[in-house]
């Protein structure tokens, strides 16, 4: 079995104001839904190689004489260690070196590689969405176009595993709404007509702070909402976690089967292909092939 650890970056507001040219816009352009995969029997080195690591770190801290932390206050994400206050008021990285803070979030980019993870990224342009489109229809299209990358990424190269997604829990009102959408996926289909048959159960909600894999979805997720928003497709962070989007062995190396842009007529959609060949190349240099 697989599971599917799974986070966001941005918002899921769609409400448009209107600028000064007359035109109107979202107040934040992109919202991101990103997987990481992990097969099951991986499970354990990942968390331990990562929780040992943070152990360590607080022992250095109580060693100092700073405090003495408890592992579920060691939660890290994207915004804990790029922005300044969020870092001053963190109780762990508040106390570390800038050395030791690179130490562990770089240990957690490694994972991608040495556990063989697989991203799956929804990127979604909101300028672009029908004015239909709600919090929480975006949040459930996006959730549905995650399944169909999973499904397929199962399907045709792991036919004989099943998927478990994991989720950041949310409030009691959304995950009982996501629930309830996934169950409907799995009974009547996609949208797009794909039966679900390797995604198992119902999503796991889980507290991020105690799931390690949360943690690193937070950040791959952050990297695709960054890249895309500004268009820094050269951002250092972004092009590390870029050789582990998933593409398909039968198709050629630049195409990213795991990686969509909503709507398909978004101009966001036309960088796919530059990007589907960055990854290709930077996978080459990591695993000596395309």
């Amino acid at each position: 079995m697989y599971f599917f650890y799974v986070d966001e970056s941005g918002n899921m507001d769609c409400n448009r104001v209107l600028r000064g040219d007359g035109t109107s816009a979202t107040r934040d352009p992109v919202f991101v839904l990103a997987a990481v995969s992990l097969l099951d029997h991986k499970w354990y080195g990942f968390e331990q190689t990562l929780n040992l690591k943070k152990r360590e770190l607080i022992k250095r801290i109580e060693e100092r004489g700073q405090r003495r932390l408890e592992l579920a206050e060691c939660e890290l994400k994207s915004s804990h260690v790029r922005n300044p206050k969020e870092r001053g008021r963190h109780p762990l990285l508040a106390h570390l070196h800038e050395a030791e803070i690179e130490e562990v979030v770089n240990l957690f980019y490694r994972q991608l590689a040495y556990n063989n993870m697989r991203i799956f990224a929804v990127v979604v342009d909101k300028d672009r969405l029908h004015d239909h489109m709600d919090h929480d229809k975006l949040h459930r299209k996006a959730w549905e176009l995650l399944l169909e990358r999973v499904h397929y990424f199962l399907a045709t190269e792991h036919p004989r595993h099943l998927g478990a997604m994991m989720r950041d829990d949310l409030s009691k009102e959304a995950n009982r709404s996501l629930a309830m959408k996934h169950a409907y996926l799995l009974e009547s289909g996609t949208t797009a007509q794909r039966r679900l048959t390797q995604i198992v159960e119902m999503p796991m909600f889980v507290r991020s702070e105690l799931s390690n894999g949360i943690q690193l979805a937070d950040f791959v997720a952050y990297n695709f909402y960054r890249a895309f928003k500004y268009g820094d497709f050269a951002y250092p962070w972004f092009q590390k976690v870029l050789p582990s989007v998933w593409s398909s062995k039968t198709t050629p190396a630049e195409r990213l089967e795991g990686l969509k842009v909503f709507p398909p007529e978004s101009p966001l959609a036309a960088h796919l292909g530059p990007i589907g060949a960055q990854a290709a190349a930077l996978r080459k240099t990591r695993f000596g092939a395309a």
